[in-house]
């Protein structure tokens, strides 16, 4: 930043008085609570921690320097402000994959236009994009998304949201944008799934467990060439002739 736009010694100065109007304003609100979601003490959670981020910027910019705080995101719900006895609900439902076997995508498509030669879009197994409308127009959300792995598909984050309303929205109304009218106040809950639920768990472990496994692993790996032979040949000898081994080796 050049020295013509870094904010002056007064702005500085303003910014952390404003940290301390918030932090009075904070304590008034914690004070006066009147329940444990009382919007009061949200919206001088709020403002407190806006004006924080504003002088740790301001301190940097002019100083080089930081606080010691850190500011939390936004990753809990306003309080909820909708209907004490909702009469109707929408359910909203996002759920990520990656497409990790185009292949396995592909072929499980063609089965589909194989057992359906007349339906609509015949041939557009051959791509992938063809392939995932093929297969997202034949099976429900929940069914693909418990065979994902059968569908070549990888799963990544994904989140369900159960909002109020006062009465049942007309039909179509809401069809050519879904999701862009969600009022956050009116969410009842929320159920939320990440990979970086799981790290957060991991960071935790303990250093010596992992010595122990790759000790464990080290003593056992002359063993695994033994075990693998024994499950080849107890597969060979329960699998039919009809190509299903070759699908069981794909899955291993």
């Amino acid at each position: 930043m050049s020295d013509a736009a870094q904010p002056t010694a007064a702005e500085v100065r303003a910014a952390a008085e404003a940290v301390k109007t918030a932090l009075d304003r904070h304590l008034a609100a914690v004070e006066r609570r009147s329940g444990e979601e009382d919007p009061a003490v949200y919206d001088a959670f709020n403002e407190l921690a806006a004006a924080a981020e504003a002088y740790d910027e301001l301190l940097y910019d002019r100083y080089d320097e930081v606080t010691p705080f850190e500011i939390p995101g936004e990753d809990t719900l306003p309080p909820y402000t909708g209907p004490e006895e909702p009469s109707a609900l929408s359910v909203l439902i996002r759920r990520d994959y990656a497409v990790a076997e185009p292949q396995r995508l592909t072929a499980q498509a063609r089965r589909v236009e194989v057992a359906d030669e007349d339906a609509p879009g015949a041939g557009a197994s051959g791509t992938v994009h063809g392939a995932l409308g093929l297969l997202f127009g034949e099976f429900e959300p929940d069914e693909i998304a418990s065979r994902h792995k059968e569908f070549g598909l990888e799963e990544g984050d994904s989140t369900l949201w159960v909002t109020a309303a006062d009465e049942s929205a007309e039909p179509g109304e809401w069809l050519e944008a879904p999701f862009e009218q969600v009022d956050p106040e009116r969410v009842v809950c929320r159920f939320d799934v990440s990979a970086v639920f799981d790290e957060e768990f991991d960071d935790g472990g303990d250093d010596e467990d992992d010595e122990d496994d790759e000790d464990e692993g080290e003593d056992g790996e002359a063993d695994l060439p033994d075990l693998d032979e024994d499950l080849d040949t107890d597969l060979d000898t329960d699998l039919d002739e009809d190509g299903e081994s070759a699908r069981l080796e794909a899955d291993r």
